[in-house]
C-alpha cells in the first residue's frame, strides 16, 4: 500500500506562478504536477548517471584490450 507524505517547499515567486499557470492549464493539482517533475527529474539524473557510468566502463575495457593486446604481442 503506497502512503502519501506531506512535503513543503519554498520556491521562487515566478516558478510559483509558473507551475500555478501550468497546473491550470493541464487541469492538474500543483501536488500532481510536482510529483511527475520530481519523478522526470530522477529519471533523467538516474539515466545520466547510468550512462556516465557505461562510459566508464567503455573507457576501462579500452584500456584493459590495449593491455591485453600489448601482453599478447609480447608473448608471440
Amino acid at each position: 500500500m503506497r502512503t502519501k507524505k506531506k512535503v513543503s517547499l519554498t520556491i521562487d515567486g515566478d516558478l510559483y506562478m509558473d507551475i500555478e499557470k501550468a497546473a491550470k492549464t493541464l487541469n492538474m493539482a500543483k501536488s500532481h504536477l510536482a510529483q511527475e517533475a520530481f519523478k522526470l527529474w530522477l529519471k533523467k539524473k538516474t539515466e545520466a548517471l547510468m550512462a556516465k557510468g557505461y562510459e566508464d566502463m567503455a573507457e576501462e575495457d579500452k584500456i584493459f584490450a590495449n593491455l591485453t593486446s600489448q601482453v599478447q604481442r609480447e608473448i608471440l
